[in-house]
């Protein structure tokens, strides 16, 4: 029964105040979106250039030419002060690419994906087939294509533009939004034809003498040079790569999979359980789940041993259950196996005693029993692996839970390996897709603690803006005020060793809210090794570290996800004199910056851990910087100077727990973009075009550009 009008009415009013605040919020909050694009995004290069290819000559196995003294007829008379390759098509590749066409430059991204565009232009899949299909999307948006769709962003969006011209729709959009926005710009800004798909770069090196640049900057040739040559190299791999797996003894062989438990509905209970309590949640249709293949094959399997004449265990009429079936055919499979080693043993024994004057014969027969020992070895130690492995449930990635059916999370106890935003985040996925009484039951198992920090804009800009990117004396009042409040009712989640200014925080508001109300929990732990029925663990207290002694534990689990984040990213394809010792990742120029040669860029590429964002204006800064040393040869800096500006930050950051280097705040980072201009008052007339984004448009023929500065 609806409720009275006069009660709707008083509930209407009593929230009357938080919707005229809410709405006001969102209207400041889209006219400083409109402000920024006004003001700052760059105009959208010419509908001719979108659809040129960007080739001006190859650079071929012969030499090839170089036509880029000559105006190509697709700018329309118009020549590109320089071409730049782009090693990548994530969110910052095609916000620097975008950058770089806007202001007269020729980008080429080069993105390792594969990718076929099928559709035609009405938007067909350009076959006569009537059929409806789902248009694959590009490969563009880096990491944010191989996240769950329930990921979003951790910091409020107004700290997270990548490129001014970016409109998002809320405050912490998902990953939907971002990649919509992050092809939104690559088509703007005509991208497309200039992206290379299933173009892997395996080498970055300096181009010929006879194809040097006139004023004597370095040039480049990507792989083969079949795209020519390029005036300077943005490399935007980012630092998250495949998924990282940490490798524990009792791994299943198909980890990283569900094929095993998908192909069936039962409800996962391993063989050695059997008898004992199982998981709370929901019977599934057969009733009971033994840890073993429960592939549609399962039947093929019974009358395949039958038809090899294995007819043990077979009572008469009596009825036999799937578990005993399965238990008959192991045996017989070990059967087999133990008289296949047999016969090969009895094989290699009779070629041992076998009489042989030959001592090469006598050598040979000695290596093929001990290769067939070791082999049978080998089998025998895999055999037992298997035996022992985790056999309740699949064991995934974090980033895989989309491709989790909800039944093998329904009502199961979840352990989720890992404590950083990766676990956070899974955590977070797994408890929103099993709401009521199906909800799952988590488990984090943390190596250490990591600072969780609010998702409030005004918060995380005033820890941002701290300018020494270090523990400071009066750091203590940042981490006395989190304690108050942010972990008022988990104080025993506090990170006893861990600075606040040492590592990059996680950015929640929920997660600690699951650990107080019990529908998560967090053990401090060394993970040892999955069993059959869940992790080994070596349980510590909060006061430990990783690694100290403390009391063996097995955590039952039915899914282990190893939320343990992705791999860095290589950057091998780039000539090794580039990276001096010392001046490796993240030791370089500006944290970006080759300190052997400016040309070669590397945004976002060089981070380790930060407070700050990734997705932020300092892209387009960087992405200009660049522009203008191609443009004005005396605003470029020295190698020796690169390199003492790596070394000033060294000692001036002496003695920081997260490293000169390998710790930042975004505050740091903008000083550090200032005082480029400070230290070289010649650059100063670039300050409104790098820091702004103002001035340096396409260059038209025969006339002096002119910069806005």
């Amino acid at each position: 029964m609806p409720p009275p009008k006069s009660q709707s009415l008083v509930s209407r009013t009593a929230h009357l105040p938080a919707a005229l605040f809410t709405a006001l919020l969102h209207a400041i909050y889209a006219l400083i979106q409109a402000l920024i694009v006004r003001l700052f995004a760059p105009p959208p290069p010419p509908a001719q250039w979108a659809a040129w290819d960007g080739t001006q000559g190859e650079l071929g196995v012969e030499g090839g030419i170089e036509n880029d003294g000559e105006w190509n007829a697709h700018w329309k008379g118009v020549k590109p002060h320089g071409r730049i390759a782009v090693v990548g098509a994530g969110l910052t590749g095609v916000s620097s690419a975008a950058h770089a066409i806007a202001h007269g430059f020729s980008p080429v991204i080069f993105e390792a994906a594969p990718y076929i565009d099928n559709t035609d232009d009405t938007g067909g899949n350009g076959t006569t087939d009537s059929t409806p299909r789902v248009a694959v999307q590009p490969p563009i948006g880096g990491i944010w294509t191989h996240v769950n769709s329930s990921s979003g962003l951790q910091l409020n969006s107004l700290l997270y533009r990548f490129f001014p011209a970016v409109r998002w729709s809320c405050a912490f959009p998902h990953r939907d939004e971002i990649l919509s926005e992050v092809r939104r710009v690559w088509t703007t800004y005509g991208l497309v034809a200039r992206t290379r798909f299933g173009a892997r770069v395996t080498s970055v090196r300096r181009a010929p003498a006879g194809f040097a640049a006139a004023d004597g900057h370095t040039r480049w040739v990507v792989n083969d040079g079949r795209e020519g040559v390029f005036d300077a190299v943005i490399v935007t791999v980012g630092t998250c790569g495949e998924p990282m797996w940490a490798k524990f003894p009792g791994m299943p062989a198909d980890y990283g999979s569900v094929a095993r438990f998908d192909g069936s509905a039962a409800d996962t209970k391993a063989d050695d359980d059997k008898g004992t309590e199982s998981s709370d949640g929901p019977e599934q249709d057969s009733g009971e789940h033994d840890g073993a293949d429960h592939s549609d094959n399962d039947e093929d399997g019974e009358d395949g041993d039958d038809a090899n004449g294995d007819d043990e265990g077979d009572d008469g009429d009596e009825p036999v259950s799937k578990s005993q079936k399965r238990k008959q055919r192991k045996r017989r499979q070990l059967a087999r196996d133990d008289a296949q080693s047999f016969h090969t043993a009895s094989q290699n024994t009779s070629k041992d005693t076998a009489p042989d004057n030959n001592d090469n014969n006598d050598q040979k027969d000695q290596k093929d029993s001990k290769d067939n020992k070791d082999s049978k070895d080998n089998k025998d130690n895999k055999d037992d692996a298997e035996k022992e492995a985790f056999v309740r449930g699949p064991v995934v990635h974090s980033s895989q839970l989309d491709a989790l059916p909800r039944r093998l999370l329904a009502g199961k106890r979840v352990v989720v390996i890992g404590s950083g935003a990766s676990a956070v985040e899974a955590v977070e996925t797994v408890l929103a897709r099993t709401e009521g009484r199906d909800q799952a039951r988590c488990t984090v198992l943390a190596r250490d603690d990591k600072w969780i920090i609010p998702r409030n804009i005004v918060f995380d800009t005033l820890l941002a803006a701290q300018p020494f990117g270090r523990e400071m004396p009066l750091s203590f009042i940042w981490e006395a005020f989190l304690a108050r409040t942010q972990y008022a009712r988990t104080p025993e989640m506090l990170p006893a060793h861990r600075p606040l200014f040492a590592g990059t925080p996680v950015v929640n508001d929920e997660f600690l809210a699951h650990i107080a109300e019990g529908r998560c929990a967090y053990l401090r732990c060394d993970t040892l090794k999955l069993t059959r029925a869940g992790v080994l663990v070596n349980l510590r207290t909060r006061e430990s570290a990783p690694g100290d002694a403390g009391e063996e534990t097995e955590v039952r689990a039915d899914v282990v996800v190893f939320a343990t984040g992705f791999e860095k990213p290589r950057v091998d394809f780039l000539e090794a004199g580039l990276f001096p010792e010392g001046y490796e990742r993240p030791n370089l120029y500006l944290q970006n910056f080759s300190t052997e040669d400016w040309g070669v860029l590397m945004t976002n590429s060089s981070y380790v851990n930060a407070i700050g964002t990734v997705g932020h204006f300092h892209i387009g800064i960087y992405t200009r910087i660049l522009l203008t040393l191609l443009l004005d040869a005396d605003a470029r800096p020295e190698k020796k100077d690169m390199k003492l500006w790596v070394d000033t930050v060294r000692f001036i950051k002496r003695g920081a727990s997260g490293g000169a280097l390998g710790f930042f705040t975004y505050a740091e980072l903008v000083i550090w973009l200032l005082l480029f201009h400070l230290f070289r008052l010649d650059r100063l007339r670039w300050g409104f075009f790098i820091l702004q984004g103002w001035g340096v448009h396409p260059q038209a023929p025969q006339k002096t550009r002119s910069v806005r500065a």
